[in-house]
């Protein structure tokens, strides 16, 4: 939940996720299909709360989660709810980023939300008080980090490597984009992509999504069992556009 890219190609978008977490939080689950009202979402599941960091609808919708808002917050729990279970009840809504401006997020810890809706890209943050929401275009690359990990000068670092990447892969594929994630940075753990603070904080996996018209392609990198897990998800047509 702290470093997402969208990265769009000819026929497709990637949206990746690196999962930042502490030392002390179970091990996610790899990616499945898993029904609920509004049709199949598949997503890996958080193995704490159950919920999620990163998921796609079989309407063609995604949804991805990086812990904070506009700025580092000093978390105050008990919360309502946790923020995986606020993505599932988002990427059920339709449109997605009318969910997001709908829910009720008082008591929900800050989160920013990176919504694909309908062939649109949203960032969404939520600061604990308000919602502050834009559309961003989806024909240019786009990089984020946590707030809550990175402060503004390695967040502008980080912008520079995926920009310097970027000149050298200006048609990457789905392997490109996840070996930028586990292997770019300056040699300093506590901030490259795959991070590790002292064993209390690291990224724990990566997950990437390749989305078409047809379907969305999820691998899933775990990098603390050193495996890589494969899922399809194949859209509803008489959903996708609907």
């Amino acid at each position: 939940m702290c470093t997402v890219t969208f990265v769009p190609a000819a026929d497709k978008i990637y949206l990746t996720s690196n999962r930042d977490e502490k030392h002390w939080r179970s091990a996610g689950l790899p990616p499945a299909g898993y029904s609920f009202p509004s049709g199949k979402i598949l997503f890996p599941k958080d193995g704490d709360a159950g919920g999620t960091w990163i998921a796609a609808h079989e309407n063609g919708n995604a949804i991805i989660f990086l812990n904070g808002g506009r700025i580092r917050h000093t978390p105050a729990p008990p919360y309502r709810k946790s923020r995986g279970l606020i993505l599932l009840d988002l990427i059920e809504g339709r449109p997605v980023y009318n969910s997001f401006l709908a829910v009720n997020l008082n008591n929900i810890e800050p989160f920013t939300a990176i919504i694909w809706d309908d062939g649109h890209l949203f960032e969404c943050r939520w600061d604990g008080s308000q919602k502050i929401h834009q559309e961003l275009s989806h024909t240019k690359p786009h990089i984020w980090s946590s707030v809550t990990l990175y402060d503004e000068e390695v967040i502008s670092r980080r912008k520079q490597w995926f920009t310097a990447w970027l000149k050298k892969h200006p048609q990457p594929s789905q392997t490109d984009i996840l070996h930028f994630h586990q292997f770019t940075g300056d040699g300093d753990q506590h901030n490259d992509l795959m991070m590790n603070r002292d064993g209390l904080v690291f990224t724990v996996s990566v997950t990437s999504m390749a989305i078409t018209d047809q379907l969305v392609s999820m691998q899933y990198v775990d990098l603390q069992q050193k495996k890589t897990w494969h899922q399809d998800l194949v859209f509803e047509k008489s959903m996708v556009g609907r």
